[in-house]
């Protein structure tokens, strides 16, 4: 049943217009509206509006204002940002180091610096979304024109030990660029970056403003042809109005901040417990305890994540996926394969300043009825799920879309025909496979195959699962860690019969 006022819990993607940030936009168009770099009455007055701006962000980063350059948004500011940098650099050399689960916009950069010649190398994380300091440190090399690194997940809430790493890129003498697209306004900006970015509408601020941050000494060098505004960083015309407001809502979200991060970690917390408690099935991923204060995320194991988010939409809340069935690409998310959790049937919450505890226990109470309307049709025999102690259970997948699950189960293609046949010997094979041919089919429905003839096999045994869809390559072995199974690797598809794609083996453990 569709509701009228839908409950908003998808602030990492935008947040909702600050108040103060909706009083001074109003003010400034018609305050600020004029040329800054113009010399008469109300150009000086849309100057005076544009310092007082930027000397509060600076305030805010911990930065001097002659620092602070605004841009059209967050991702211009990464994208000029690394680029110059990168340029400012280049006698140094050529090499970038960044972490797997950076923002796409650190991602394109990386893949033009190294069509043109540069060399980029990929720190790894670690199940929970956190790259090891030291493992970073080791990729510096003395060629190293920059390092990234994301103060916190954008999909996972998890918060890099930004600290750490800047010290290690300090003794190196490497510069280091901090995405602070989620953090800024929400917590403490972190020490020792050499530049940083944010991006006005994830604290409230209009969209349409990102701060690129460059501390002097640092060599930068603009990739894009001179222009004498912002400092020579960003060519073309300021909205000062926009940056007015940005710059106001970021001063009041900070006044705020302490306060509502305890609320809203409370919250958070209690999503976190209560979800595998009360939904089979679920991983809650993420660092649970060096997190932002207001984002979860989980996966239902057999859901679809767009099934699941257009019923949650109906029931009337509004959150994210980070899962392929709801992107327009049908590309597993980087980051939770960086991750090595699931990719399919994921469900991002961020939960808003001022969210209502009667919000998140509706939206507790609606989820598990949800899942279990999702997962009916695939008659799938699910363990109850179990109270949490310690760290939450791992997660997984999703369950396919409604025409896939009946492609899948009708005869109307591939997916689910089974044969049983003699396999090659196998350290902990019984010698003979069950074959799985999910060919030409989507996750998650080669997991859902998988769920439902792992149980036809004994102890022992072995289940070759063929699929063509890249997402299996990550899904399956994170479905066998999570149900205790053992994945023991690919082969290709032809051996067992397929005639494309690859066979993901699976030995049975209980």
């Amino acid at each position: 049943m569709s509701l009228n006022v839908t409950v908003y819990f998808d602030v990492a993607s935008t947040a909702p217009l600050h108040p103060v940030a909706r009083q001074a936009l109003t003010a400034a168009l018609d305050e600020g509206w004029a040329d800054p770099a113009r010399l008469y009455r109300s150009g000086r007055q849309a100057r005076m509006l544009l310092d007082a701006a930027r000397e509060t962000v600076a305030a805010v980063l911990g930065a001097r204002a002659d620092e602070i350059a605004f841009t059209a948004s967050g991702t211009q500011a990464v994208q000029l940002g690394l680029l110059g940098a990168l340029t400012g650099n280049r006698r140094r050399g050529g090499h970038l180091v960044h972490s797997a689960v950076e923002h796409s916009s650190v991602l394109h950069v990386a893949e033009r610096h190294e069509a043109g010649g540069g060399e980029v190398s990929v720190v790894p994380v670690d199940r929970a979304g956190r790259v090891d300091p030291e493992a970073f440190g080791a990729l510096l090399r003395p060629d190293t024109a920059l390092a990234a690194l994301q103060s916190a997940n954008h999909e996972v809430g998890t918060v890099q030990p930004v600290g750490e790493v800047a010290t290690l890129c300090a003794d190196a003498g490497v510069p280091l660029l901090v995405d602070a697209a989620q953090s800024v306004g929400r917590v403490d900006v972190p020490a020792g970056w050499s530049l940083l970015t944010a991006s006005a509408h994830k604290w409230g601020g209009p969209p349409g403003v990102g701060i690129l941050a460059v501390r002097k000494g640092v060599r930068y060098s603009s990739p894009l042809p001179a222009d004498e505004r912002e400092g020579g960083r960003v060519p073309g015309y300021v909205n000062v109005p926009a940056i007015v407001a940005a710059a106001a809502s970021l001063r009041a979200v900070r006044a705020e901040a302490e306060r509502e991060n305890a609320r809203l970690h409370e919250l958070v917390e209690r999503i976190r417990a209560r979800v595998p408690q009360l939904v089979p099935e679920v991983e809650v991923v993420g660092d649970p305890v060096r997190r932002l204060p207001h984002i979860v995320t989980f996966s239902c194991m057999y859901v679809d994540g767009e099934v699941l988010l257009t019923e949650l939409d109906r029931a009337g809340f509004a959150v994210s996926s980070g899962s392929s069935c709801t992107s327009s690409t049908l590309t597993p998310s980087h980051v939770l394969a960086a991750m090595g959790v699931l990719t399919e049937g994921n469900v991002r919450v961020s939960l808003p300043y001022g969210t209502a505890e009667a919000d998140v226990e509706r939206f507790l109470t609606v989820l598990p009825d949800l899942v279990a309307g999702v997962r009916a049709p695939l008659g799938l025999d699910l363990p109850a799920p179990k109270p949490v102690t310690g760290t939450p259970p791992r997660a997984e997948g999703h369950a396919g879309a409604e025409s896939d699950e009946r492609r899948a189960t009708d005869g109307g293609g591939s997916a689910g025909a089974e044969s049983v046949a003699p396999g090659p010997e196998r350290p902990g094979a019984s010698g003979r496979i069950a074959v799985v041919d999910a060919l030409g089919k989507r996750c998650p429905l080669p997991v859902i195959e998988l769920a439902k003839r792992i149980g036809e096999v004994p102890v022992g045994g072995t289940v070759a699962v063929l699929a063509d869809d890249e997402a299996a390559r990550l899904d399956i072995p994170a479905w066998c860690e999570m149900r205790g199974h053992e994945y023991a690797g690919e082969a290709p598809a032809a051996d067992f019969g397929g005639d494309r794609g690859s066979a993901y083996l699976v030995l049975r453990r209980s």
